[in-house]
């Protein structure tokens, strides 16, 4: 009897120890590291060893739920495999040097809560189907290349905490269903060429910290009711072309001190009402 129990107890603990991921999830990482010129990382996988060997690779219960190669030296561009990640949580690959688009493909990662493809080379636009994935808290893609407008669907991702995009080249107006996101903490979309007015149901994002627009083509009224967002600490909507006068206490939470640039580049700064703590709308 006992040594039954000592072989089913050896037998279980051999099983765990050399469990390993699918064959169709070890060959989706192995497409990465192809694409991506694995050779070249920094620190490089060993493709014979187990996948919970694999640098950046974590695995729990045999599924891969997070990649963190960031600062690793990658180039090329992704695969389309990465949707066969089904439980992938975190995907960082943070300042790289990976260039090409977001694959479409992405919006099938029904688990993915985190997306950090920050400071590469990518170009294309935003993808709508990303906006399917209602599990994404965080998203970043600031500094790349990336065009067009944001899609009129991104209000779908209701847990949206971080939606960071400064630094590349989007355009148009924010999309209506953008003021939908009550989870969003901090939004980030200076330094593109956004257009159109920043909607007063801007007083709809409750839980927003902080608020950076700065250096973008917006105009119209800054919306008096960004006064209702009791939780934002700080505010950057300098460098657009909005008009008007704000408050006092909406000016104290600019970092740059409400500068505007008119079309014709002349840099004027908002007018303050100082002694009211309301502003008042331009009769201009």
């Amino acid at each position: 009897m006992k040594a039954t129990i000592t072989f089913l107890v050896t037998f279980f603990f051999s099983a765990t120890m050399f469990a390993e991921v699918s064959m169709l999830e070890k060959n989706a990482l192995i497409s990465l590291n192809k694409a991506t010129n694995g050779e070249q990382w920094v620190t490089k996988w060993n493709l014979n060893s187990p996948v919970n060997t694999w640098f950046g690779v974590k695995v729990i219960n045999d599924k891969v739920v997070a990649i963190d190669l960031s600062n690793n030296n990658l180039s090329g561009k992704l695969p389309n495999e990465l949707s066969n990640l089904k439980s992938l949580q975190k995907l960082n690959l943070f300042k790289n040097n990976i260039e090409g688009s977001i694959p479409t493909s992405l919006g099938e990662l029904k688990s993915l809560q985190v997306l950090d493809f920050s400071f590469n080379k990518l170009s294309g636009s935003f993808p709508s189907e990303l906006t399917k994935v209602v599990s994404l808290k965080e998203i970043h893609l600031f500094m790349n290349s990336l065009t067009g407008e944001l899609p009129s669907t991104i209000g779908c991702l209701t847990n949206l905490q971080v939606l960071s995009l400064y630094n590349n080249e989007f355009s148009g107006n924010l999309p209506e269903s953008l003021y939908n996101i009550k989870s969003l903490r901090v939004l980030q979309l200076n330094s593109n060429k956004f257009s159109g007015e920043l909607s007063s149901l801007v007083s709809n994002l409750v839980a927003l910290e902080s608020l950076s627009l700065f250096d973008n083509k917006m105009n119209g009224q800054v919306p008096l009711n960004l006064e209702k967002l009791s939780n934002l600490t700080e505010m950057n909507i300098s460098y657009n072309n909005f008009n008007g006068l704000v408050s006092r206490k909406l000016a104290k939470k600019d970092m740059l001190s409400l500068t505007m640039v008119d079309q014709y580049c002349v840099a004027s700064t908002l007018k303050v009402v100082m002694d009211k703590d309301k502003a008042v709308a331009s009769e201009e």
